[in-house]
């Protein structure tokens, strides 16, 4: 039984290492990287008239997911685009440049905040994410 009190607790130290990296890493302030999109994926399941919204959800919830910040904001262009076919007809991929900045309102409850903006591409062949 002590082998496992040990395993636990080593365990519990990865753990907290883990967080304290987490917590450092959000604190890096401004950084950059370029992500595709596929919006197709993320509104596949949703009613016609929700696909649209539905995908704007889903690029929030990427840029979260990538940046470790809770305020998103998305730009009108990357907005726009996605919409730019209607509620229904959602664009295949997206190309994305998403920014983590530092925000400058002192009653913020964030410290950090994202914005997600549209990069216009030509073809997504042989794109990868970029990081900056």
């Amino acid at each position: 039984s002590s082998s496992s009190s040990s395993s636990s607790s080593t365990d519990g130290r990865q753990r907290e290492r883990a967080r304290v990296a987490r917590s450092k890493m959000t604190q890096a302030d401004v950084v950059t990287r370029e992500a595709t999109i596929h919006l197709i994926k993320a509104a596949s399941k949703s009613t016609f008239k929700k696909k649209a919204p539905r995908a704007i959800r889903e690029i929030k919830k990427f840029a979260q997911r990538e940046m470790r910040t809770k305020d998103v904001r998305i730009s009108p262009e990357l907005n726009k685009f996605v919409w730019s076919q209607g509620v229904r007809n959602l664009p295949r991929r997206v190309r994305v440049r998403i920014s983590r900045k530092r925000n400058e309102d002192e009653e913020a409850e964030e410290p950090l905040y994202t914005v997600v903006d549209y990069v216009p591409v030509a073809s997504f062949k042989g794109l990868s994410t970029e990081k900056k």
